[in-house]
């Protein structure tokens, strides 16, 4: 499966790096994070040991459908479908229609978390 790295950076620099990239004053390296977390917090919220085991539950059982996820997990529809549109947010998971059912896939399964720091 695939490796994504991840980053760590303020809304604030997020956000001046989006400018700097629009007015072509930077230009994003291939090796760097493609998924940006604000806070090493916001991050563990997203890869929780709960969203974790979802994740491996998809890769191991390949549910045809979120009904089918649904009895896999015991989790309410609602709180799987909140949980898996943010995942894919994030570029983690991809959710697809295939014969009438939204099926989830996962699309990275191992993860490099990039941050630092510097000097005002």
């Amino acid at each position: 499966m695939k490796t994504v790295r991840v980053g760590i950076m303020s809304k604030e620099e997020y956000k001046q790096r989006t400018i700097d990239i629009a007015r072509g004053l930077y230009v994003p390296k291939t090796n760097e994070p493609k998924i940006w977390f604000e806070s090493m917090k916001s991050m563990a919220q997203i890869l929780s040991n709960e969203n974790q085991a979802l994740l491996k539950t998809i890769l191991d059982n390949k549910p045809k459908s979120l009904k089918e996820l649904e009895a896999l997990t015991g989790r309410a529809k609602s709180n799987l479908s909140r949980t898996l549109k943010t995942l894919e947010r994030y570029g983690i998971v991809e959710l697809h229609k295939s014969n009438n059912a939204l099926v989830a896939e996962v699309k990275a399964t191992h993860f490099k978390v990039e941050f630092g720091f510097e000097a005002a």
